[in-house]
């Protein structure tokens, strides 16, 4: 798509709230990124077959300021390893009347827990559902450890994810879509392309018709999950895959759903299968 044909289109999709300040184009770099000088992350790939209008993925990394991105290439930079630091006292802490800890079953995260966020959201035969890793985190602090649940976008729920994230960094996404997670695959699909809100907007408006557009003061990339958890410079936290979800919905001027509701799940799935062969880089720095 040419310069012109994307700055027109933004105008014409996302309306009132493009036109109080023209868009320009600025598509993602071609900057590389290594972690701690070694971990090297793959953040350009050719696009699942699944989707139809969009041949090569990018992680949103590649369309951030030079300055954000370097934060992220040292964990020593990047806020986001204080919410790990955080979790990994939590891993091994006791809690709950069956007197475990996630180390009781798991051992050390850091060999553990390897691979598991690259396949997440996945089906649950047990429980006969798609889980995402929140909900499996749940899962095991209510009937493993005899636990509180955590707030599904909780700060020890996030840094947990985060911490799980991380230990998998540089390994490529693999979610599964076929299968008995397949119906909920399409239903996630289906959100993903309905318009909604005021605005009579859908995810695939700005992240996947206008990536690379700068509205107003950002700059839209195709809205991959593969860095979350997510540290926000606007908010200075670390931040869910739901919050963002409820986030942009809101953003429609549209009810939103509540993070861990069976639309959220769905949605996730889809979105996630969108980065399949991008790397895990969570947890990523952002804007």
């Amino acid at each position: 798509m040419s310069v012109v044909v994307k700055r027109v289109t933004a105008m014409l999709a996302l309306g009132g709230a493009v036109l109080a300040s023209a868009p320009a184009f600025a598509d993602a770099d071609e900057d590389n990124l290594v972690i701690n000088g070694d971990i090297a992350i793959v953040t350009e790939a050719k696009a699942p077959a699944h989707m139809e209008y969009v041949d090569t993925i990018y992680s949103g990394w590649r369309f951030r300021s030079d300055e954000t991105q370097v934060m992220q290439a040292d964990d020593f930079d990047n806020p986001g390893m204080i919410g790990v630091e955080n979790a990994m006292e939590k891993w091994a802490a006791v809690d709950g009347s069956e007197g475990k800890s996630c180390a009781s079953c798991h051992g050390d995260a850091e060999e553990s827990m390897v691979g598991v966020r690259p396949v997440y959201p996945k089906w649950n035969e047990e429980a006969q559902e798609v889980r995402t890793l929140e909900m499996q985190v749940n899962d095991c602090r209510e009937n493993r450890m005899g636990a509180e649940k955590w707030g599904y976008t909780s700060g020890s729920m996030v840094d947990m994810v985060a911490l799980i994230t991380s230990v998998s960094r540089g390994m490529p996404v693999s979610v599964a879509i076929d299968g008995p997670v397949a119906e909920t695959w399409e239903q996630g699909k289906e959100l993903y392309y309905s318009r909604t809100g005021q605005l009579e907007l859908s995810c695939a408006n700005c992240h996947e018709d206008n990536y690379g557009n700068m509205i107003r003061a950002d700059h839209l990339s195709q809205g991959q999950i593969n860095g979350f958890p997510v540290y926000r410079l606007k908010n200075t936290k670390l931040n869910g895959v739901h919050a963002r979800f409820k986030g942009c919905v809101r953003d429609t001027m549209a009810e939103t759903y509540s993070p861990g509701s069976a639309e959220f799940v769905a949605l996730e799935l889809y979105v996630a299968s969108r980065g399949n062969g991008l790397s895990v880089e969570g947890p990523s720095v952002r804007n």
